[in-house]
């Protein structure tokens, strides 16, 4: 059965008959529902309904540059659609006064069905996440009352906020919501390999690919797992660390010694399109990723139990099983979510 998250909006007869420059809240929900290959949603839609309004003001919200303190950095300017809403070709997000960050942008991709945010899990509400980089002093620097102040001067700000929500009101908790619905709404489901999963038109693998997603099956779907492609945990997988960042990843979160160089299980969708790799962004192509795996993981402490099998660190890999591997990874571009018109700035 083919399933996708689909717009149906539930107009009321009368609605027909007015027009969109009301200024009235407009309650016309966006029904989200899991692809037939998807695990179960994560995200709360209760507290957070999506409607048509709340999620073209979060779209808005999410390309406007004036939320930064210079007026320049949107989450846009970091998270571009093309490149699945990363910074690609960057090692390291950039900011306001063209500072420069000490993590590689991740990508924005179905954060519906993920528990916790960021590489190192600095929040579990997607609503809030975006309350980080927005504060950040090398990110865009925002304070929020001048961004409400801003909003509030701004004629369609007003009248979209109307529109959005039952009260109307600017304020950080509507804005971070409008936010939060179009983030949640940013989802990857059409791929090649979305289709051979659900046996759609479009889905055929070459043998190459089948042999590469068996591989990828008996050596990487323990983390990258389901087709989210992350078990949502947080690992140590064997980075020699930077000494110039010594970036200490969940640790910095929990300050439990066991999560000290841990970092969030990235999904590997679109990967084709998200170099640089890793959270420090050290590897540009597909082929370091999987040397790494094959024969540069570093011993620690906290080193992931998977890449130690009797005192052998990483994953055996041959040049024939790299190439197959890197076959099915490519299976995973999605040129919809690439290209879809509902999530582009213009």
């Amino acid at each position: 059965m083919k399933t996708h998250f689909l717009w149906l909006f539930m107009l009321p007869l009368l609605w027909s008959c007015s027009n969109d420059d009301s200024e009235d809240y407009q309650n016309i929900p966006i029904a989200f529902t899991a692809p037939a290959n998807f695990p179960p949603i994560a995200y709360n839609f209760a507290n957070n309904p999506l409607t048509e309004k709340g999620f073209e003001l979060g779209k808005k919200l999410f390309y406007d540059g004036r939320l930064s303190s210079d007026g320049t950095i949107s989450c846009g300017f970091c998270h571009i659609q093309e490149d699945a809403f990363t910074h690609h070709g960057h090692t390291f997000s950039h900011g306001v006064g063209e500072a420069i960050g000490t993590r590689n942008t991740p990508p924005i991709q179905n954060l519906a069905y993920q528990t916790t945010f960021m590489w190192d899990g600095a929040t579990d509400h997607l609503d809030l996440q975006a309350v980080i980089p927005l504060t950040s002093p090398i990110e865009m620097n925002g304070n929020f009352n001048d961004i409400i102040a801003m909003m509030k001067g701004d004629a369609t700000y007003r009248k979209l906020f109307k529109q959005a929500f039952p009260d109307g009101e600017i304020n950080s908790e509507n804005m971070l919501k409008a936010l939060g619905q179009f983030m949640v709404m940013v989802t990857s489901s059409n791929s090649r390999f979305d289709k051979y999963r659900r046996n759609e038109t479009g889905g055929t693998l070459t043998t190459e690919e089948l042999q590469g997603y068996a591989l990828f099956n008996q050596k990487c779907a323990s983390c990258h797992a389901t087709d989210i492609f992350t078990d949502n945990s947080f690992r140590n997988n064997g980075l020699p660390v930077n000494p110039s960042i010594n970036d200490i990843g969940r640790y910095r979160v929990t300050e439990l010694p066991q999560d000290l160089h841990k970092f969030k299980v990235p999904s590997l969708r679109n990967i084709e399109k998200t170099a640089p790799y890793m959270h420090d962004g050290r590897f540009y192509t597909l082929e370091a990723v999987l040397n790494h795996y094959s024969s540069g993981v570093t011993a620690s402490a906290t080193l992931d139990p998977l890449l130690q099998n009797n005192g052998v660190l990483g994953i055996p890999l041959t040049d024939s099983e790299k190439t197959k591997l890197i076959a099915f990874l490519k299976t995973l571009t999605d040129n919809q979510y690439l290209t879809d018109p509902r999530f582009s700035e213009f």
